[in-house]
């Protein structure tokens, strides 16, 4: 499913964790790992002459190499094979720019989870996620993450709205799901924030129930051909809300989730479910457009 994946790396704290689910999934999947550190210009201080600036820079250069040469000796030690590079450039351009041109089939980015899902996961990676022309997937930063062999995925969410983009998800969260041999939730939630469904007919609300049941019961065949156990839910709330609570209930160990379901934003995520649940997740969220 995934023969190279790319990980950008900044040096952030908590970072091994996503390094580690990383390696993890490209031992599972015999993939390569493109080790990327981006030097950001233009962020330098105001006021500094170019031979300080580009001092700065060579630091940061100096550092991005240090940073991707560890991860590749620790992909070396689990017979991960690696390439690394480090290019200089606004971070989320030159992490798309690479993707493209590699042709990575998955990226990988680090993200701080945030109990207010106002405050963003960070533009980088937002941006990242808004444009990237593939697969990504958000992992928690945190300091205390599982070692590589203690990584497992037994529980996998899809949530569904019954869109092109859930439904290009719920593939790859099914592909996903038969690789490591896990159990597939199927929840849709009735949108309480679009429909006051106090003030809604019984005939409306059946209504949207049923498209719910179709759009869960689609995922759920396709999954049952594949041979893999599953449950499917129809709730009703504020969706970002729902998902979550739905996902930390059952310990679960991924959601798939797409980009552009209802709700999104044409120009990027900012305000959509996905956005949202990628803010507050605890598991790593795997999207696609």
């Amino acid at each position: 499913m995934y023969s190279t994946i790319l990980l950008p790396i900044d040096g952030s704290d908590g970072a091994d964790s996503a390094i580690d689910r990383t390696l993890e999934f490209a031992r599972r999947f015999d993939a390569t790992v493109h080790v990327l550190s981006v030097v950001e210009t233009g962020a330098e201080p105001v006021g500094l002459d170019q031979q300080a600036r580009d001092e700065l820079r060579r630091r940061a250069e100096k550092r991005g190499r240090q940073a991707t040469a560890r991860v590749q000796e620790r992909a070396a030690d689990l017979d991960v094979e690696t390439t690394r590079a480090v290019r200089e450039g606004n971070p989320h351009e030159i992490i798309l720019e690479y993707a493209e041109s590699e042709g990575v089939d998955l990226v990988a980015m680090g993200t701080r989870t945030r109990e207010d899902p106002a405050i963003g996961l960070g533009s980088t990676t937002e941006r990242v996620i808004a444009r990237a022309g593939r697969p990504v997937i958000a992992v928690r930063l945190e300091d205390d993450a599982p070692a590589v062999d203690a990584i497992s995925y037994d529980r996998v969410v899809i949530p569904t709205d019954g869109s092109d983009a859930a439904e290009r998800a719920a593939e790859r969260g099914l592909e996903f799901a038969e690789t490591y041999g896990a159990s597939v939730y199927v929840p849709y939630v009735v949108d309480t924030t679009s429909y006051d469904l106090e003030e809604t007919s019984r005939s409306m609300v059946g209504l949207l129930k049923e498209g719910g049941r179709n759009a869960v019961e689609a995922v759920a065949e396709d999954a049952r051909e594949r041979g893999l156990s599953v449950k499917t839910d129809v709730l009703r709330g504020v969706p970002d809300e729902e998902l979550l609570e739905y996902a930390d209930g059952l310990e679960g160990d991924l959601i798939a989730m797409g980009t552009r379901g209802r709700g999104g934003a044409a120009g990027d995520l900012l305000g959509s479910t996905t956005v949202r649940v990628l803010r507050r997740a605890r598991c790593p969220v795997l999207t696609v457009r």
